[in-house]
C-alpha cells in the first residue's frame, strides 16, 4: 500500500487510520452544526486536535446539493480569516477548495494538504498544486465534481484522476471515491454501493479517504436529517475502516476517534 506523508504524518501503508476534522466557515453548509464563525475557528480546531484529529479541513464554500452559490471574493475572505487565526498553531491544515485563485491565496499560509473535490479537472490548478510540493486529496470526478453515476464510472473517474495527477507531476495524493449527491443524477443507492464495495478501491494502491459524515444516504435509515445521522455515521465509519479506509473526514471528531479505534482493534483480531 502506497503511503502519503502530510507534514510528517504518514497516511496509508499500514499507518493508523487518521482523522480529518471538518471546520466549515460557510453558514450555507448542509449540516448547521459544522458551521464555525471566523472568531471560533482557532478554538474549535484546537478542540478537535485534543479529541484526536490529525488534520483540520477548512472549507469556506458549501458544495452540498442546492447550496446557494457564493462569489470567489467571499470564499477568499472567509479562507483568509480562518487561516490567519490558525497561523503559528502547528496544526496540520487542509484547504477544501477547487478554485485556482482561492488556492493561490491559501498557499500563502502554512497549509499541509490540498483537498480538491474536482479531482484536478483544471490543469492549471493541478500544476499549481504540483509546484507547491503539497500532497492532495482528490475526489473521483469525470467532467464535474462527483459526477459518476455507477460503480464502474467511479472506477473510471479514479483512473482519470490518477492520469491527471501524473500529468501534473503530483506524486503524493489520497483518493476519495466521492460518496454524496454531488450531481442531480446521483442517488443514495450509489453511495451504498460505493461503501459496500469500498475494498475494491484498494486496488489503486493509494491511501483512501472515507468521507461519509452525516451524508444524505445515511438519512435513509429512519428518515433522519443531518442532525440525527451521527449513529449511522459512526457505524459506517467503523465498517469502512475494516474495508480499507486510511483516513476519515468527520464533523464529530471525539466520537469518530472511538469508532475508529474499535474498528482497528477488531480488524487486528485482538
Amino acid at each position: 500500500m502506497y503511503r502519503c506523508t502530510v507534514k510528517g504524518l504518514s497516511i496509508g501503508g499500514g499507518a493508523p487510520v487518521r482523522i480529518m476534522g471538518v471546520i466549515n466557515c460557510s453558514p450555507e453548509s448542509f449540516y448547521s452544526g459544522s458551521y464555525t464563525p471566523a472568531g471560533n475557528v482557532h478554538s474549535r480546531a484546537c478542540t478537535f486536535v485534543e479529541q484526536g484529529a490529525d488534520i483540520i479541513d477548512i472549507g469556506a464554500r458549501s458544495t452540498a446539493p442546492g447550496a446557494p452559490p457564493i462569489d470567489r471574493q467571499k470564499e477568499i475572505a472567509r479562507m483568509k480569516m480562518a487561516l490567519t487565526s490558525l497561523e503559528g498553531s502547528g496544526i496540520r491544515i487542509s484547504v477544501d477548495t477547487m478554485d485556482r485563485e482561492v488556492l493561490e491565496v491559501c498557499l500563502g499560509y502554512d497549509i499541509a494538504l490540498v483537498n480538491d473535490i474536482s479531482g484536478l479537472l483544471d490543469p492549471l490548478y493541478a500544476s499549481r498544486v504540483s509546484e507547491s510540493g503539497l500532497p492532495a486529496l482528490l475526489m473521483a470526478s469525470i467532467k464535474a465534481p462527483g459526477d459518476p453515476t455507477s460503480l464502474d464510472e467511479v472506477h473510471r473517474a479514479i483512473a482519470m484522476v490518477e492520469t491527471r495527477a501524473h500529468a501534473a507531476g503530483l506524486a503524493e495524493f489520497i483518493l476519495d471515491p466521492g460518496v454524496g449527491l454531488w450531481t442531480p443524477e446521483r442517488s443514495p443507492a450509489l453511495d451504498w454501493e460505493i461503501c459496500c464495495n469500498f475494498e475494491e478501491f484498494t486496488m489503486y494502491n493509494r491511501p483512501l479517504l472515507a468521507a461519509i459524515s452525516r451524508k444524505t444516504f445515511l438519512g435513509v435509515i429512519g428518515d433522519r436529517p443531518p442532525e440525527g445521522r451521527l449513529p449511522a455515521s459512526l457505524a459506517m465509519t467503523a465498517l469502512l475502516v475494516t474495508r480499507g479506509a486510511d483516513i476519515v473526514r468527520t464533523h464529530d471528531v471525539a466520537e469518530t476517534h472511538d469508532a475508529i479505534r474499535v474498528a482497528e482493534r477488531f480488524r487486528r483480531g485482538s
